[in-house]
């Protein structure tokens, strides 16, 4: 299955730092799945016994599938900025997660009110934009955010604004998310 292939794609590039042993046949990987060759974005996220340890994705599609889960794994474990690179000692504490993304598409909207109407929990990733700011959120993030009220008040501050901006009538795009989770140390890598 596709999205089992994704993890392991994921976790080989990140032991591919660790050791040189493990690397990605990437013409063998296309044959057999050539889905893999098409323009895809992709989160990579990290958890730590739970916790954040690292997440890093594209929003839109600007590479192949293959090649932009390969940069986002790698970025996700050594490049995120807001922790220090992965330490293989960490590795059997991790759960690796891939999210692919649908397309964005615009949310047409009056207000504040119409747009938290037009949000689906649970279902729809959120991205901001206005001017310098910009901001995303996978569906993932209504675990700890369960109305639309919230989720798009984080996301301003994700976005470092605040609730306020909504009365500028930013753009906002929802996307969907196809997702896959496992601990590291189950997945095989490739």
């Amino acid at each position: 299955m596709i999205d089992t292939v994704l993890l392991r794609i994921a976790k080989t590039a990140i032991l591919s730092k660790f050791d040189s042993s493990f690397s990605i046949n990437k013409e063998s990987l296309i044959k057999q799945y050539p889905s893999l060759n098409d323009q895809g974005a992709a989160f990579v996220t990290l958890h730590y016994d739970k916790q954040l340890r690292g997440c890093i994705g594209s929003i839109v599609a600007h590479t192949t599938l293959l090649d932009d889960i390969i940069n986002n794994a790698k970025s996700a474990a050594f490049r995120d900025p807001r922790f220090a690179p992965l330490e293989d000692k960490e590795l059997g504490h991790l759960t690796l997660e891939v999210s692919v993304l649908t397309p964005p598409q615009e949310i047409e909207y009056l207000d504040f009110k119409d747009l938290t109407s037009k949000i689906v929990p649970s279902e729809d990733g959120l991205i901001l934009q206005y001017g310098q700011y910009q901001g995303t959120f996978l569906p993932q993030v209504w675990e700890q955010l369960a109305t639309p009220k919230e989720f798009l008040e984080h996301l301003s501050y994700k976005a470092n604004a605040n609730p306020s901006i909504y009365t500028h009538h930013p753009s906002i795009y929802k996307y969907r998310v196809e997702a896959r989770e496992e601990k590291f140390n189950a997945i095989q890598p490739l």
